[in-house]
């Protein structure tokens, strides 16, 4: 077994960045097969980007800070960011991004992403008027807390994806410096 898994499989706690508990139970459904004894914390951290990151870039450096920030503040063995954002395409529509970033105690960092949904007219409007893309779609559906729930993707794929089954192969994505580590030397 490689020295990067080992540290997984062993690790004790897993802070994640973000009270959020779709993200908290992402982590936890991913994470916990892995490293079977690890306690999960879910960590109120701070960003350092827009409440609503605009393009990958800004997206990334949001999951990686609240990784980052987690771990350190929990001193924890792993620490987990979890962070959406849109993207505007050529022809002016957005779409949605969203990045995972897992960080570990000896300075090993990952991201991996996916979640890229077209969004509706009313969505992008609401969104260019500076509101969050969770704050757009409860205008939407005339809902409050949808992003803590099934979120943007539950809504427009009428449930076919949920957004804690969004985010779990993002966080996949993110693990494979230590789940392959043989690949990364």
């Amino acid at each position: 077994m490689s020295e990067r898994r080992a540290r997984l499989r062993d690790a004790r706690t897993i802070a994640v960045g973000s009270t959020n508990p779709v993200k908290l139970s992402a982590a936890r459904a991913v994470i916990a097969p892995l490293a079977p004894a690890a306690t999960f914390a879910a960590i109120a951290v701070a960003s350092s980007v827009r409440d609503q990151p605009w393009g990958d870039e800004e997206t990334q450096r949001g999951a990686l800070t609240r990784a980052r920030a987690a771990r350190a503040s929990a001193e924890a063995d792993f620490g987990v960011g979890l962070e959406g954002g849109v993207v505007e395409a050529p022809d002016g529509s957005l779409r949605t991004c969203a990045w995972a970033a897992v960080v570990d105690a000896h300075g090993v960092e990952s991201v991996g992403g996916s979640l890229s949904m077209p969004l509706p007219p009313a969505v992008e409007r609401s969104i260019r008027e500076g509101l969050e893309l969770g704050d757009a779609m409860d205008r939407l559906v005339r809902q409050r807390g949808t992003k803590h729930g099934v979120g943007a993707v539950g809504i427009l794929t009428d449930g076919l994806v949920d957004r804690q089954r969004a985010y779990e192969p993002m966080l996949a994505y993110a693990l494979t410096k230590w789940v392959a580590e043989e690949w990364w030397c």
